[in-house]
């Protein structure tokens, strides 16, 4: 694993806005222009922030840390399935973090852990 730092985070979010900027302000025919730096620009800052927060540098809320701790304990939990940790049950959500220039399909999910109400 690559070791980041705070500046490398800084360096990939002006990256992106630079690029969002850019296609903001283009004016020709091509509605899928940057739209694939776009994209790994955008995933470059997750792996970032997940790197920092991984590492310590940058602090995990209390929500992060319950479900790096729900993902520990229960790393094939499939999705709304639910799970008891410390007498609360939580439940696995999967949810489209970015998806293709059509809206039709997902190209990446995100997961996560909520609190299951009965």
């Amino acid at each position: 694993m690559t070791n980041y730092t705070l500046a490398d985070l800084e360096q990939a979010k002006a990256e992106l806005a630079a690029l969002n900027k850019r296609f903001d302000d283009y004016s020709g025919n091509n509605p899928d222009k940057y739209q694939a730096d776009i994209k790994s620009a955008r995933a470059r800052v997750r792996e970032i922030e997940f790197a920092l927060k991984a590492d310590g540098v940058l602090p995990k809320s209390e929500h992060e840390q319950l479900e790096s701790t729900l993902d520990r304990l229960f790393p094939n939990a499939r999705s709304k399935e639910i799970v008891e940790y410390q007498g609360q049950k939580y439940q696995r959500r999967f949810t489209p973090l970015e998806r293709s220039r059509s809206r039709k399909s997902v190209s990446v999910w995100d997961k996560s852990w909520v609190k299951f109400q009965d």
